[in-house]
């Protein structure tokens, strides 16, 4: 094992700035490595401290994509440890739902040409619908010290590993506005295939469209 992936998260404490607030912030490998993912420690997070356990989306977070609630789940999460003051954030390396991000390539590719949904492309493809495991992310809080946390999601696989890890799950349903009909659809499907927590779309609620540039983003609602 490397220095760094054996650094401590209290060697790696500095400020971040962020919204025009800073927060102190504190990094470490998650159990089982860094090839995992990372664990974010934002202030001084104690038991029913907020807890976002969230998987690497390139497309949602760096590329801005409307076609997913990736990025605006990310932001909304961090939003709330800020306002909070303390928090957690568990950042796994699990992109395209844990196949990696050619996989995720071809879902899109395949839903698109054949109009499915990209659960149903994954499978088609011969791919698990959705491979992720929480099962490291539950360890690294519980090597944190926490026992009971209110986690940010509409994943019920996320409380159940956290539980299944003796921690105490609130569970905080994360909605956030779809930023165009692909993604709606997108909410829609996560919530028929995969039973997270999200309300079925009322037909007359409209699209929020944010297009993200850098530190800026221009919203824009259609129908």
């Amino acid at each position: 094992m490397t220095a760094v992936a054996e650094t401590s998260a209290r060697a790696t404490g500095h400020r971040f700035s962020r919204n025009g607030h800073e927060i102190q912030l504190e990094v470490f490998a998650v159990d089982g490595g860094p090839s995992l993912g990372h664990v974010l420690v934002f202030g001084e997070p104690a038991d029913g401290c907020l807890v976002r356990i969230h998987s690497r989306c390139l497309y949602g977070e760096a590329l801005g994509s409307q076609d997913c609630d990736c990025g605006p789940e990310l932001r909304k999460s961090l939003d709330l440890i800020q306002e909070a003051g303390a928090g957690v954030l568990v950042y796994l390396e699990q992109e395209g739902r844990g196949e990696g991000l050619i996989a995720k390539a071809l879902g899109y590719r395949k839903a698109e040409h054949t109009g499915v949904d990209t659960f149903t492309a994954y499978r088609e493809l011969g791919f698990s619908a959705d491979a992720r495991s929480y099962a490291h992310a539950a360890k690294s809080l519980r090597t944190l010290g926490l026992t009971k946390v209110r986690l940010l999601t509409n994943n019920p696989d996320k409380v159940e590993a956290l539980r299944a890890a003796d921690i105490d799950v609130v569970p905080e349903p994360l909605h956030t506005p779809p930023l165009s009909e692909r993604a709606a659809a997108y909410l829609e499907a996560k919530r028929r295939h995969r039973g997270h927590w999200i309300p079925p779309r009322d037909p007359a609620e409209p699209i929020l469209a944010t297009a993200w540039a850098g530190d800026d983003e221009v919203a824009a609602t259609s129908r």
